[in-house]
Formats: structure tokens, sequence, C-alpha cells
């Protein structure tokens, strides 16, 4: 899998995309067994410790989604680390969901929410939807054009969920450990085909 995400994250980066977001551990794998949390959360610090000095000579910027504050302090340590140094790159935005669920994501920014308006900071008459995306870990990003899905899944798995909403979904056999910059270019091309609608108006996707 890492083999995966090096190229999709060099391919991205040189394809000029503004943002990738990548799924890597959802709040349901706490469901796992130790063990295997374990090894997932070496993998992790081991990814950083190779890929770090390459992301930030590509002048790419890392950042997280989700509650990471609840990972393993070592982790925590190794992910700040990769923060501070990628924080002024002008690049491509690196996401990186760790414990995510976009259900829980949008708790956290309802509560934000409501902490302002408890708090005479904001009117109550001026949440929209824009408010709402301000307060998400996205915020300062576009919503993604394009869902890639491995492995055939067809659902969406708690990823996104506000921020998806117009976004095109390619699904592809290919399991994530299997996955190259090619099937990567595949998917853009297919999304480049497509004529996508928002709320009813045609738009040709590039």
């Amino acid at each position: 899998g890492a083999q995966a995400v090096r190229e999709t994250v060099e391919a991205s980066s040189r394809l000029g995309l503004q943002a990738l977001t990548l799924y890597a551990f959802s709040t349901e794998n706490w469901k796992r067994p130790r063990t295997e949390i374990d090894y997932l959360m070496g993998l992790l610090r081991e990814y950083l410790r190779k890929e770090l000095a390459e992301i930030h000579r590509n002048n790419i910027r890392f950042q997280i989604l989700g509650r990471y504050e609840q990972l393993p302090r070592e982790v925590q340590k190794d992910l700040e680390d990769a923060l501070r140094q990628t924080e002024s790159n002008t690049g491509m935005v690196l996401n990186v969901a760790l414990n995510y669920s976009a259900r829980t994501e949008l708790v956290d920014a309802f509560r934000a929410i409501l902490r302002e308006v408890q708090q005479g900071k904001l009117a109550e008459a001026a949440i929209d939807e824009q408010v709402v995306a301000d307060h998400l870990s996205t915020r300062g990003l576009p919503d993604p054009d394009l869902l890639i899905r491995t492995s055939g899944e067809m659902r969406v798995s708690n990823f996104l969920l506000w921020q998806i909403a117009y976004a095109e979904i390619w699904v592809t056999d290919t399991c994530w450990p299997d996955f190259t910059r090619r099937d990567l270019y595949q998917a853009i091309l297919d999304f480049q085909k497509r004529a996508r609608r928002y709320r009813g108006l045609g738009h040709s996707g590039a």
C-alpha cells in the first residue's frame, strides 16, 4: 500500500491537482484486533519517516483530517512534525484522513458553530452552507471533483459526506495495494469525459 500512496501522491502533484485526500484510518478501524492496529500505526510512522523529505521537496503541504489527537502519542508527534515541516509549502495539499469519519467531522463542526452562537460570535440566522464548510477539516479547499473507490466497493464508507455532494464517482476492481499512477490517469481521463451537473446545471468536467 505504501507504494500505491507514493505513486498516487507523486502523480497527483505532477498533474497539478490542488488537493488529494487519502482515507488511511477510520474511526471504525478501532474495532480491529489490537495487533493489527499497532501494525497500521507502525506503517504510518514508517511512511512519514521515509517520504516526508520527498513530500517537502515537492512543495506539498501535509494536512490531517480527523481526531488525530486520539492516536498513540508517538504517532501524534510524527504527524505534528510533518505538519510543521510542510506548513509553508504552496503546492498540492495532501490530506490524510486518520481516525476519521464524516459523521464525527460534522458533529465537531456543529459543536464549534454552536459554541460561537452561544458566545455571541455568530448569529443563528447567519448559519448557512458556507458557515458549515468553514468549520470542516477541509476548510479553505474546494470540494472534491472526483471520488475514487478501489476494490470494486460501491459505497462511500462515511468519507467526506458533506464535501462529495456533487463529486463524480469512479469505481475500479483494483485493490489499493495494486493501485498505480496508470489507474489514477484512467480515472481522471474518464472524469474529463463526463458532463457534470450542479443542481441541475450542466457543466463539462475538466
